[in-house]
């Protein structure tokens, strides 16, 4: 069971989102829900927000945090928020 969160951040041209990882630790999940719920609080901003759930590969389950059409500039702050209430780092191997 993962024991820590994982964060890989994606950008494209009208794409920017952060998935963060949590496997099938439930308190994990609802921390990183608690996160986001924070930053929707302080920056006012709505992301598309959904989960990707596997029952044959439970180590990549993980909540999508994505924003589109050029919101590049909100995203970023919002990603910030997200990170630093939750005390981690995307990973060096950002896609």
């Amino acid at each position: 069971m993962i024991k820590t969160i994982k964060a890989h951040m994606r950008m494209e041209e009208e794409y920017e989102g952060l998935s963060l990882i949590f496997g099938c630790n439930e308190a994990l999940k609802q921390k990183i829900l608690d996160a986001i719920d924070h930053a929707k609080g302080v920056t006012s901003k709505k992301p598309f927000i959904f989960e990707k759930i596997s029952k044959d590969r439970p180590d990549i389950q993980s909540i999508y945090i994505e924003f589109h059409d050029g919101f590049h500039a909100e995203a970023g702050d919002f990603f910030e928020h997200v990170l630093h209430e939750l005390g981690i780092k995307c990973e060096e191997d950002t896609i």
